[in-house]
């Protein structure tokens, strides 16, 4: 039995071996002390291959470099958390003042364009859909562009449809009854709110200067799993598919970093937002 747990337990190479893959393929760091949370992720994609340890996909891995497994590991290392009007400030800072402020900006052309990067399951996107239509502009050009790495959650995406659990999680139930038709035991989104929004897989490190230009760009919760240097470039990245004056959303525990010359802080109500310089 010693010896079967000694065989389950992710040995050094291993680990280091997984590091590099990951971040190679994802540009997700991890920690010299995750060992957990490569086990709780990669033993579901162990046993579904007919292995027993992760040490055994790691063997298979290294075999081929063009394995399926290997898109498989880095997808399952990604965290695909999301759900409607996460941190409302945001929303109601964009409501208050950064949406009023581009209407008067666009009142010839009526058009505003938008990014949802890390988009996940579609629910940050979806979220602006509808407060962009609770606040009269159904009959504006809107365009949201929401992306994503994995392939898993693209797929699911445009859907638009949603386990009970998911729309208990931050949707009001006014836009649930108003946006939403019951199918079977899920919600599904209604036709005009799905038609503003478009999927597009994208790797964050890849160029983006065939983007955009947006007026706001959600990129939340996505930064901390970077190093340093790729947060730079990032940041840098999407500072060029913003309009000036345009808008950048992180996450609560993000900041602006070594990119504070091509963003000013703005203190928005409750939130902060940054805005392209």
């Amino acid at each position: 039995m010693a010896a079967e747990a000694a065989e389950t337990v992710i040995h050094p190479d291993n680990y280091r071996f997984l590091q590099q893959q990951v971040y190679e393929d994802t540009g997700i760091v991890l920690d010299h002390d995750k060992h957990y949370l490569i086990e709780a992720r990669l033993m579901p994609l162990a046993r579904s291959a007919g292995l027993a340890s992760v040490n055994e996909l790691c063997v298979l891995i290294r075999a081929s470099r063009e394995s399926p497994l290997r898109r498989q590991v880095a997808e399952a290392m990604t965290t695909n958390e999301t759900y409607f009007f996460r941190e409302p400030a945001q929303y109601e800072a964009l409501k208050n003042f950064v949406i009023p402020q581009l209407v008067k900006l666009r009142e010839t052309s009526r058009k505003l364009s938008f990014w949802s990067a890390a988009a996940s399951t579609g629910q940050e996107a979806y979220s602006l859909a509808m407060m962009l239509l609770e606040m009269g502009l159904g009959g504006w050009n809107i365009e949201i562009l929401g992306t994503d790495l994995c392939t898993h959650v693209l797929e699911r995406a445009p859907t638009g449809r949603y386990q009970q659990v998911e729309v208990n999680r931050g949707l009001p139930v006014s836009l649930l009854l108003k946006y939403f038709e019951r199918e079977g035991l899920d919600w599904r989104l209604k036709n005009d709110v799905r038609r503003m929004v478009r999927f597009e897989q994208f790797d964050l490190r890849s160029s983006m200067s065939k983007l955009g230009p947006f007026d706001v760009v959600f990129c939340r919760n996505v930064l901390i799993y970077f190093d340093a240097a790729t947060r730079h470039k990032v940041l840098q990245e999407i500072h060029g598919t913003l309009f000036r004056g345009g808008y950048l959303l992180l996450g609560a525990s993000e900041n602006i970093g070594l990119a504070v010359n091509k963003f000013e802080r703005r203190c928005l109500g409750e939130a902060t937002l940054y805005e392209a310089v």
